[in-house]
């Protein structure tokens, strides 16, 4: 994996702004179209990465048609969907579940939630649960697609000079954090076959010379899920995730990994997201070289203290977010180089990469706050350069 030798490296958390044609074919619901243009607009944002300054850039998850809970069904076999009407069914695990409690008034009046989704301004529930069902044994029946993700990749970096390149799958917590398990004997063998089948996603991407990144917003969302348990109780929770992970990654190179950790990505109060410091110790025992940590945001934005009391432990690399999706307003560069620039004497600045929060492009209100985020974090990224190697 590369690290920062002699300059602060930029990357970021995932998805990137969609072409209006790409969002269109999206919402048409016209497969054969949309998966035609995918290569074309996949090289244009790698393109579009290089020019803002990114140097670890990816596909933009274009391929992924619409949220956590389709990308799971496409990839994965025994799940079955089921419609219900109003008041059926069993209620929604909600990723807001504590903050609706002290703000009824702010969620009663349809705000926070997604403002920005694929590309579009239509407001999606942040705790949206799809009613997806286990029923039989899960296998990983996605190889077609993890296939067509590494080769438009690969056709968009031919001629194009990057540092690296990253393809993002999610963790096995997140995916079983939104499904019913009507099959297994228990939770814990529900979210070990989970593991198991999107092994074969992870040694995908590795084997074919890519950095992969897990996604696992569930590692620190799932506490405002479940409101009555306690620290001690979640940390046992997060510690099972953990395990998934882990056994999830066997056999995959470790410094082929990246672990992204964030608290979803709503525009709410999120007053009752869970400390870092209370999960840190987990975290690190996940199996990964890299750890992309949500860090820029009113929230969040404290928290590099944790690391005045944490180490960073040796040959891992920290990439914190440093620009938002919480916010258009573009963030500053010298505002960027300070972040880095602390992050650096905590942690050795050659373990430091520029990263954004969550994945901005269908975070933020237009592509074009997105792009200037990513340049912003290029400039911030070489003035903290200039500060950190005296050049």
């Amino acid at each position: 994996m590369k690290r920062s030798e002699d300059r602060i490296l930029v990357s970021h958390a995932g998805t990137l702004p969609r072409p209006d044609d790409l969002r269109d074919l999206m919402a048409s619901g016209s497969i054969e179209a949309f998966n035609q243009r995918v290569p074309g607009a996949v090289a244009d944002a790698v393109r579009r990465q290089v020019e803002a300054g990114v140097d670890i850039v990816n596909d933009g998850e274009y391929s992924k048609r619409g949220g956590f809970s389709q990308y799971v069904q496409e990839r994965l076999t025994g799940l079955e969907r089921r419609e219900y009407g109003p008041g059926e069914g069993r209620p929604a695990r909600d990723i807001t579940g504590r903050d609706r409690v002290d703000f009824p008034g702010f969620f009663a009046a349809g705000r926070g939630d997604f403002t920005n989704i694929a590309g579009d301004r239509a407001p999606i529930r942040a705790s949206v649960n799809q009613p997806v069902f286990c029923t039989a044994p899960v296998t990983y029946s996605g190889g077609d697609l993890v296939a067509t993700d590494i080769a438009n990749l690969k056709a968009a970096l031919q001629g194009v000079n990057v540092e690296d390149a990253f393809l993002p799958a999610i963790a096995p917590g997140t995916i079983e954090h939104w499904l019913w398990n009507e099959h297994y004997p228990s939770d814990e063998a529900f979210l070990f076959a989970i593991a198991d089948a999107m092994h074969e996603e992870y040694k995908a991407v590795t084997d074919a010379g890519f950095m992969l990144q897990i996604d696992d917003p569930d590692l620190a969302d799932g506490w405002q899920m479940y409101p009555d348990m306690t620290v001690a109780q979640y940390r046992d929770y997060a510690e099972l995730r953990v395990a998934a992970i882990n056994r999830a990654l066997k056999d995959v190179p470790m410094d082929r990994v990246r672990f992204h950790f964030c608290w979803g990505s709503g525009h709410g109060p999120h007053q009752n997201d869970i400390p870092l410091a209370d999960l840190i110790d987990i975290l690190l025992k996940i199996e990964a070289q890299c750890y992309s940590i949500e860090a820029s945001n009113p929230r969040h934005a404290h928290e590099w203290r944790v690391w005045q009391e944490t180490k960073l432990p040796d040959g891992k690399i920290l990439m914190p977010g440093v620009a938002g999706h919480i916010t258009d307003m573009i963030e500053h560069p010298q505002l960027i180089a300070d972040r880095l620039i602390t992050y650096a004497g905590l942690v050795g600045k050659e373990n430091v990469i520029a990263g954004t929060d969550c994945g901005i492009g269908s975070r933020v209100g237009h592509g074009e706050v997105a792009w200037a985020k990513f340049a912003a974090m290029a400039e911030g990224a070489r003035i903290a350069t200039r500060e950190l190697w005296g050049r």
